[in-house]
């Protein structure tokens, strides 16, 4: 019998205006595209958008290649579930309506028998308190409804000023401390009291595989600015 196909995708940055926006644009889509029949899920684990802010009846303009490619896979019957990043945090109901699930990390799943624990990976562990406070005021409802009764125009001309300074827009890159990073703290001490096999995550635009104290291996996925980096997973093994 055909092995069933698991993919998961992060920091694609769309709307950034780093190398080539538009070829990641059309990279990205055409990943889409290209999965092959057999797959049966795809994991979106956050800021696949630089910047998105959604209102009742306003959401962002473009990106249609990609959304048609999602489209496309739903109508294939490929399940498409999807994570807020800390650059896509505010998204409220348009891609449940579009067809793809919401999920809140850390989430644990079950795939082919082995246990996963995803998330896009920001705020995970011992984080310093100044991004905790700033994570929180992004997920704080009064601040989103305030934010809300600023007119689309001034609202994304502040968002896409905000992205624009971080750190990818400088090409700054980050160095993962191994086990002093608060992500790996994280999934050492959740290994430590549920089974899980492999945790994977983005946000730290670094490509990391190392296995934990408990023989979960914890993997990271770097961004899609320069390269187009996922997952696989076939059943039995992880490939990229």
């Amino acid at each position: 019998m055909e092995k069933k196909l698991t993919y998961f995708v992060s920091d694609v940055h769309l709307g950034l205006q780093v190398a080539d926006p538009e070829d990641r644009e059309r990279r990205f889509a055409g990943f889409l595209r290209s999965l092959p029949e057999n797959t049966e899920a795809v994991y979106l684990l956050g800021d696949i958008w630089d910047f998105w802010y959604e209102y009742k009846d306003v959401v962002p303009k473009g990106y249609v290649r990609v959304l048609s490619a999602l489209q496309e896979l739903m109508d294939r019957g490929v399940k498409v579930y999807f994570f807020q990043g800390n650059h896509d945090v505010w998204t409220y109901r348009y891609f449940e309506e579009l067809g793809m699930v919401k999920l809140v990390q850390p989430c644990v799943v079950q795939i082919a028998g082995k246990r996963f624990c995803l998330g896009h990976g920001d705020g995970l562990g011992p984080v310093p308190f100044g991004y905790r406070f700033l994570r929180g005021l992004f997920h704080n409802r009064l601040a989103q409804t305030l934010f809300s009764a600023l007119h689309p125009w001034l609202a994304f001309r502040l968002g896409n000023g905000w992205s624009r300074n971080n750190r990818l827009a400088h090409d700054v890159q980050y160095e993962f401390g191994g086990e002093n990073e608060p992500l790996y703290k994280f999934a050492k001490d959740f290994a430590s009291e549920n089974e899980v096999d492999f945790f994977i995550f983005g946000h730290y635009h670094v490509e990391v595989d190392t296995v934990l104290p408990s023989g979960a291996r914890l993997m990271i996925l770097k961004d899609w600015i320069h390269s187009s980096p996922y997952l696989c997973f076939d059943g039995v093994s992880i490939t990229g």
